[in-house]
């Protein structure tokens, strides 16, 4: 009698076919892409947002500091040349790219300056405006991500959800963002301790730890993959949501492991793809029409997932409940 209820389960939703769902809907509901094209085109052909000026005005408290702390010369120097290519090749715009909620974008972390226009112009901030910038972008992107997967939610299951009102979705973004934000320092704060100790032991020792911290982090990276998705497909508030994401992996963990995994994959790997016009070509319209289309149809899968993943679990706990049991007997 068990063996037959166990046969008669129902399959659980495939990974591609959720994936290829995805594709489906957005092929439908193109406008979905608006906002990544918007952002990849505001960080290719607009202005760089860059602190080389405020790196300028610090280098000569730095050099002293270093000197005081009997840091050699060659190293002062090295150091410097360091902070000097990484300030020209930051463009803080980039920061308009959240996680875990946020608008996909093929420029983040990006700032070189070419552009079919020519050379895009460069703003400079300062010590005072620095904060104040980093605040506002990641704001913007957190109300941004909260309209994008309120939009891609909408395209992949319009005819199963009712749409999150905009305020709603825009606090509950802010809301798991903090908390996100919070747990990753909780937790990354401890782990580079144990790395940084295990190191000085011993290199073998230091290899192990990172490999059982790589194994360990599918159980934060999977369940973070799926925090929001029960605030713009069921309306839940950012601690029901968050906590049904981690009921759902601990149900279904291989699978949705492996779909986190496929959607990585994909999009990481396409993004090679779409780099490889020059960023002084027209061409390069081409790679971000591509980027926007699939890494929107990859979230729009995504969701499409997650809904069909929780109605299987429902559906299994049902057939496996006592009072079932009972009835089939």
């Amino acid at each position: 009698m068990e063996v037959s209820r166990i046969e008669n389960l129902p399959p659980p939703p495939g990974i591609i076919s959720s994936i290829k769902a995805g594709f489906d809907a957005v092929a439908a509901r193109v406008t979905a892409i608006f906002l990544p094209l918007l952002l990849n085109l505001l960080l290719w052909l607009g202005p760089r947002l860059r602190m080389e000026e405020m790196f300028k005005g610090m280098e000569a408290d730095m050099v002293l500091f270093w000197q005081a702390s009997r840091i050699p010369s060659e190293d002062i120097q090295k150091m410097l040349d360091m902070y000097e290519r990484a300030t020209q090749s930051i463009n803080l715009f980039g920061l308009l790219r959240t996680l875990p909620i946020g608008i996909s974008s093929l420029f983040a972390g990006q700032g070189a300056s070419e552009t079919p226009l020519g050379g895009a112009a460069v703003w400079q901030v300062d010590v005072i405006t620095f904060p104040l910038w980093i605040m506002f972008l990641i704001f913007i992107g957190w109300v941004g991500g909260a309209f994008y997967f309120r939009d891609v939610a909408w395209a992949a299951l319009a005819e199963k959800i009712t749409s999150v009102r905009a305020f709603q979705a825009v606090l509950q973004t802010t809301l798991i963002s903090i908390l996100c934000n919070m747990i990753l320092i909780a937790i990354s704060v401890p782990v580079f301790l144990i790395l940084a100790v295990a190191a000085q032991v011993s290199a073998v020792l230091a290899n192990l730890v990172v490999l059982f911290i790589a194994l360990g982090s599918v159980w934060v990276i999977v369940p973070m993959f799926f925090w929001a998705h029960g605030v713009f497909l069921d309306r839940q508030n950012a601690l029901t949501s968050m906590l049904s994401s981690l009921q759902l992996t601990r149900f279904t963990l291989p699978t949705s492991s492996l779909f986190v995994l496929t959607i990585f994959l994909l999009s990481y790997g396409l993004n090679f793809l779409w780099r490889i016009p020059a960023r002084d070509s027209w061409v390069t319209l081409l790679g971000i029409f591509g980027h926007s289309f699939v890494t929107t149809a990859l979230l729009a899968g995504s969701f499409i997932y997650y809904h069909n993943m929780n109605a299987w679990v429902k559906a299994v706990l049902e057939k496996l409940r006592p009072n079932n049991m009972v009835k089939q007997a």
